[in-house]
């Protein structure tokens, strides 16, 4: 469960009774409703329910706002003693933004806690241990695979790897090509899957692209859809040479965001960017070395939207998490231009399999999304 569903307002909806299973379906849902909203807090859902009905929900829906548990026990005000509250990450422990929600369940009498997925961030875990010391009834790890999916780009932050989580999107025919023989690839998917791109934008630190495909598609890169993220994503273009189309879209709207040219290997001659306060050079001997140098940069989410050199080239090194693929039902043969390219061709008894986390329908074209 990947992309995200619109939720209906819990009190739109008829639920007669809802076991845990389906409170933690539903807690997940509404989580995404802080899409682009919460970075880099995760996403939060939470519902709350009491003799076998849910009575409450809450979803994080703003970075610094209210946490999910909070909102959905102050909707419930005192119904919520003796109930159950079902959450999709541990319940925070320590005074931030917001005070700690460990505080306002122990308020609240709320008798038993089901969590998805425990915290890894050091600062905010160990709610579960403190509200079973309190005689709270908990229980973790009930979808803990879907919760961490949801949150996987924050997650990522506590493995202790120098670089961003790194998501590659490509839109391609059925025979996995990204553009025609003539090097076109505008359109190659339909409304439905250009406006779910436009949502997925929202959700990360930057977006980023290889240099012909910034050319070829005079690339904007920028989220124009029904989310607006709380901070723009950084626009950033992979490049041996180091320069950008002077007359472009990135450098002549800087109103839309910084733009990063992330340079791989030595530099080659001197690309003066004086005139452009948007921009800023990073650079890398290698790709994973050019990673760190985005990290650094405060950049812990990435998506990289093609061309072929730049997927293939992340994949072959290993630094790719994510691959959402859009499949459109057309074939643009073996004049096209590949999806993919300087692959290694592993025998299938070494290759690696990637984990199936969502499959669906975006109009006539359809969504795979897989993590490594």
């Amino acid at each position: 469960m990947i992309a995200c569903r619109p939720a209906t307002p819990l009190h739109r909806l008829s639920f007669p009774d809802m076991t845990e299973l389906e409170a933690m379906q539903r807690a997940l849902q509404v989580a995404w409703m802080g899409w682009g909203r919460v970075h880099p807090n995760p996403l939060v859902g939470a519902v709350v329910i009491k003799e076998g009905a849910p009575i409450g929900e809450g979803f994080h829906g703003e970075f610094g706002g209210e946490h999910a548990e909070t909102v959905a026990l102050r909707q419930v005000g005192g119904q919520a003693r003796g109930g159950t509250l079902v959450v999709s990450l541990e319940p925070c422990s320590h005074q931030g933004k917001q005070p700690p929600c460990t505080d306002a369940i122990l308020r609240s009498g709320i008798s038993r806690v089901v969590i998805a997925a425990p915290d890894p961030n050091p600062l905010a875990s160990g709610g579960a241990d403190r509200l079973r010391e309190a005689g709270v009834a908990v229980e973790v790890g009930l979808l803990r695979d879907e919760a961490e999916s949801q949150n996987a780009a924050f997650l990522h932050q506590f493995k202790g790897l120098r670089r961003p989580f790194i998501a590659l999107k490509l839109a391609t025919s059925v025979d996995a090509r990204i553009g025609d023989r003539a090097g076109s690839s505008r359109c190659i998917s339909g409304p439905e899957a250009r406006e779910f791109v436009h949502w997925l934008r929202a959700g990360f630190d930057a977006i980023g692209v290889g240099g012909r495909t910034s050319r070829v598609d005079d690339a904007w890169l920028t989220v124009r859809g029904d989310v607006t993220p709380r901070i723009p994503p950084r626009r950033v273009v992979f490049t041996r040479s180091g320069e950008l189309n002077v007359a472009g879209r990135l450098l002549t709207t800087p109103k839309d965001g910084p733009v990063i040219v992330a340079q791989l290997g030595p530099p080659v001659g001197a690309v003066d960017f004086s005139g452009h306060e948007n921009v800023t050079v990073v650079r890398g001997n290698d790709p994973g070395g050019l990673m760190e140098a985005l990290w650094k940069c405060g950049i812990t989410s990435m998506l990289v939207e093609g061309g072929g050199e730049l997927a293939g080239m992340l994949l072959a090194e290993n630094l790719i998490d994510r691959f959402y693929w859009v499949q459109s039902p057309l074939f643009l043969g073996d004049r096209g231009i590949p999806a993919f390219q300087g692959l290694p061709s592993p025998l299938l008894g070494s290759v690696e399999r990637w984990r199936v986390v969502e499959r669906r329908p975006l109009g006539q074209d359809t969504l795979l999304v897989v993590d490594r």
